[in-house]
């Protein structure tokens, strides 16, 4: 950014991605309480994935036509309204059916909130600004699975955990709708831009952003697979104390925060190319650790290699989308990269669902481990691609 934007904008824009992170981890930590409530099978997970996928997919897929019809405020507070309605929703749903459909209102307001500060902090944010910023992703991505945990070691109850959830949602849409005005208010920078616009048709014809789209939906889906599926995998499988395995899914998510922290202060000097690629080889490393079964506190350094690995792909991406594409092709092809990465996190901790109740859990960390994999071959493709490298200006 080239004028030093509000101090306060800074402050609304991490507190935005704390919002985004609270609610999404906290179902890994409750399944196996809500799965004996409601007497399913392990694969019965994937329904949640799907439904919050499509209410993801459908609000980051529009976020343009919103954010032309709503100021970006407006946005987040009706967003984290939503996000609040689910939690709310699923304390109180009596049925496994009624529990499930809240899960599309999650995806819906998460979504709106994702696509909508990734627009615009990718235009107006430096590298370091977004890794930080999605640090406070990670951040409310860990305070979910603890409350949670503590919750149930409390009273035992995954109601009173989702409710505390919906509770904290509320409170930050009241500060978003009393803090509206302040994004329009602030200083907003002139913003190169090319001679005309993309249509999305011409910008899912560019191979580039494809292969980027690829990408997002990878790594999401690797990202929530260990995240959500390493509870169930530590205390069914490999008989770990719940409380323990708790723990140690909240330190996988604090892994990923803390890396953002440190990756936003070296990323610069690094270069975001060479950081990618580090980050992602190290990825690769933990999940093979948790994948080869070994005894504690193996499993603990697998999934903390493994979010440290993970931690600086989707803020990099995102900062990196404008700069390897052009302006023309940016707007679009970021909604793309939302919905994909949400389609990811759909399908593919559904997939190891399936898996898991056909092969066994086992299955999950060994899937994990090829998806490391592939999206660190997918990324070396991309690096041989070329860039719009447009001069975008200093950002902050």
């Amino acid at each position: 950014m080239r004028s030093k934007p509000a101090a306060l904008l800074i402050f609304i824009a991490y507190i935005g991605f704390v919002s985004l992170g609270l609610p999404d981890a906290v179902i890994g930590i409750a399944w196996p309480s809500v799965r004996e409530s409601f007497h399913l099978r392990q694969g019965s997970l994937s329904w949640l994935f799907i439904a919050a996928g499509i209410g993801y997919f459908i609000s980051s897929f529009f976020i343009g036509r919103i954010l032309f019809a709503t100021r970006i405020g407006v946005l987040l507070a009706g967003s984290s309204l939503i996000v609040a309605a689910s939690g709310f929703g699923f304390s109180l749903a009596p049925i496994w059916i009624l529990f499930a459909s809240c899960s599309i209102f999650h995806g819906l307001g998460s979504g709106a909130i994702d696509a909508g500060l990734n627009h615009y902090a990718a235009h107006h944010f430096s590298a370091r600004h977004m890794n930080w910023l999605h640090a406070c992703y990670s951040l409310g991505a860990t305070l979910g699975p603890l409350m949670m945990t503590a919750v149930l070691a409390g009273s035992g109850s995954w109601r009173a955990g989702y409710a505390a959830v919906g509770t904290a949602m509320l409170v930050l849409s009241l500060l978003f709708f009393a803090t509206r005005n302040y994004w329009e208010s602030a200083p907003t920078p002139a913003e190169p831009r090319s001679s005309a616009q993309a249509s999305v048709l011409e910008t899912l014809a560019n191979s580039t952003v494809r292969l980027q789209v690829i990408i997002f939906f990878i790594y999401t889906g690797l990202e929530v697979s260990v995240g959500q599926w390493g509870f169930t995998l530590l205390t069914e499988s490999r008989g770990v104390a719940r409380e323990t395995a708790g723990l140690w899914i909240t330190l996988y998510w604090a892994s990923i925060g803390l890396g953002r922290i440190l990756f936003g202060i070296v990323v610069e000097s690094i270069g975001i190319d060479r950081l990618l690629r580090l980050s992602m080889g190290a990825a690769i490393a933990g999940t093979l650790l948790l994948a080869a079964r070994m005894p504690a506190p193996f499993p603990l350094i697998g999934l903390s290699l493994a979010g440290l690995g993970l931690a600086p792909v989707y803020p990099c991406m995102m900062t990196r989308t404008p700069q390897r594409l052009g302006s023309n092709f940016a707007a679009h092809a970021i909604g793309f990269q939302v919905s994909a990465a949400m389609i990811g996190a759909a399908i593919l901790p559904s997939l190891c669902g399936w898996l898991a109740d056909i092969y066994g859990l086992e299955r999950i960390p060994m899937v994990t481990a090829f998806l490391a994999m592939t999206l660190f071959l997918v990324h070396e493709i991309l690096l041989r691609r070329p860039s719009a490298a447009l001069p975008i200006g200093r950002a902050l």
